[in-house]
């Protein structure tokens, strides 16, 4: 269940869960989880059956000595109740605190080369020996209650025993019962208690699984994309293509294939990154979004790609309400390329296939002719060129190219180019810019960048600052009205000459 429901919701897990919660869960939650079940329940059914059974079997023999064992018995049903109320609060902090470790963990191992360069891997180890001490401690709690629980329910059980012993030996020295009676009641008085006894040892386990099933139902009841069903019982459109429309259909889309009307989202309520904001990107168009760092570009792509949902205003994409389109749908119909998209340990072809897996080696080679790497494959092994674990063996130029020929394979109808042509070599850049500009015949195009130079050929173009969209134009449109677009146009080419005379 976990597994499907991750399937159908996507990212937007992310909203709620850490990835390393995930995993925890889904292991190490549900293997306890059947323990609760397995063993808990029925362990809980045979406890309430055996004593009343033995109750009947013995006051045949002695109904003083049946009370007195069955008065003992929901004394350790009495003490797992008290302690259930403290131990769920304490497993509660024993998998906060195990979430934790396990989150800084995964972070810390993701980044583990970016902690070597800076030298920040002695203070990332520290911050973990905190977390694991803390662990440490929470643990040792939770073994400590078990511990002293158990000794409780021995007592009661083993103490029920004895009473047991007492109460046939009295009988049989006053008469009342017979010697086989009395040796009968005493070998029995132990299964009054065993049953319970072990309920008590399964009932911490349980009790962490229930813990590890609180968060495991919070992620299954996520809300759903309320097309999900709709779209699974539909056949998927070949390559992903739009449906034909009349021309009147076509001139309407043409308008407003993406459009935002007064959207406003941010990451803590009250604080808005996005600040009621409106744009209209038409179908085959190259827009480009810009401004400084900071100023609300990347979240405007996360909320385009779905990854955020806003908080108020209206998305439409294809003229439809964007969240009455399912992840799965929008993963077709759009396609991100960031600068820090991942390669495959594995060769050329697998990681293009991941484009789409259904395609010809001919078209692989189309789409790396198409990023100018053709000629450099082919003077190693062509498309069974081993990558090397996170491409080390390729430049940060060549990267992000076969990255972009995987992103042309999957063939979606929107590409969103965020930062794409950051920290990469100049030829890289040409070549990737002039990929877009080709691109846009085709498909409909947005890049996000900070770098003006190449957005003079845009459509339209989004001056962004501060989360608002303070200016929007094509280029001349832009340079003429001498704004803030102008101003950080002409730093930056100022700062481009500069940097070629101090070169020469």
């Amino acid at each position: 269940m976990i597994y499907e429901k991750l399937l159908k919701i996507g990212d937007k897990y992310q909203e709620k869960f850490s990835t390393s919660e995930i995993l925890q869960v889904s292991a190490e939650g549900v293997e306890q989880l059947e323990i609760y079940f397995s063993k808990y329940l029925p362990q809980l059914f045979y406890s309430l059956l055996a004593p009343m059974t033995l109750f009947v079997l013995v006051s045949f023999m002695s109904l003083k000595t049946a009370f007195g064992l069955f008065i003992c018995v929901p004394l350790i049903p009495i003490s797992i109740i008290r302690i259930q109320k403290f131990a769920k609060k304490l497993l509660a902090k024993y998998w906060g605190s195990y979430v934790q470790l396990g989150d800084h963990f995964l972070d810390n191992m993701q980044g583990l080369t970016t902690l070597k360069v800076y030298r920040s891997d002695e203070f990332k180890n520290e911050e973990m020996n905190v977390d694991a001490e803390n662990f440490r401690r929470i643990t040792m709690k939770v073994l400590t209650m078990q511990l002293n629980s158990v000794t409780l329910m021995d007592l009661i059980a083993y103490g029920g025993s004895a009473l047991g012993v007492v109460f046939a030996s009295l009988e049989f020295v006053q008469g009342n019962i017979e010697f086989s009676q009395a040796l009968a009641i005493i070998l029995l008085s132990a299964e009054f208690f065993i049953p319970l006894r072990l309920l008590g040892s399964f009932f911490h386990i349980a009790m962490n699984g229930m813990a590890a099933s609180e968060k495991m139902f919070r992620l299954i009841d996520m809300e759903e994309d309320s097309i999900v069903e709709k779209i699974n019982s539909t056949n998927e459109r070949e390559d992903f293509n739009l449906k034909e429309e009349s021309s009147m259909d076509k001139k309407v889309e043409d308008k407003a294939y993406i459009s935002g009307e007064n959207i406003e989202f941010g990451y803590e309520e009250g604080k808005n990154v996005i600040k009621g904001i409106s744009f209209e990107i038409p179908k085959n168009s190259f827009v480009s979004i810009v401004g400084e760092s900071g100023c609300g570009k990347s979240t405007l792509v996360s909320i385009l790609m779905g990854y955020n949902k806003i908080n108020s205003g209206k998305l439409s994409i294809e003229n439809r309400n964007a969240e009455e389109i399912s992840t799965d749908e929008k993963m077709k119909l759009m396609t991100m390329v960031s600068f820090q998209n991942y390669l495959f340990k594995g060769t050329v072809r697998e990681n293009l296939l991941m484009g789409r897996n259904d395609i010809r080696d001919d078209k692989l080679l189309d789409a790396l002719k198409s990023v100018n790497l053709y000629e450099f494959f082919s003077t190693l092994e062509g498309l069974d060129t081993k990558i090397a674990e996170q491409a080390s063996n390729l430049s940060g130029g060549q990267r992000q190219r076969l990255c972009i020929a995987r992103a042309l394979l999957h063939n979606s109808e929107i590409y969103i180019f965020d930062e794409a042509t950051s920290n990469i070599d100049v030829e890289s850049e040409e070549i990737i810019v002039d990929l877009i500009k080709k691109l846009k015949r085709e498909k409909t195009v947005i890049q996000i960048t900070h770098r003006l130079a190449n957005v003079v050929e845009s459509d339209e173009i989004y001056m962004m600052d501060s989360g608002n969209i303070i200016e929007k134009g094509t280029h001349n449109e832009l340079m003429e009205r001498k704004g803030q677009y102008e101003k950080m146009y002409t730093a930056q080419k100022e700062l481009e000459l500069y940097t070629r005379e101090e070169a020469m």
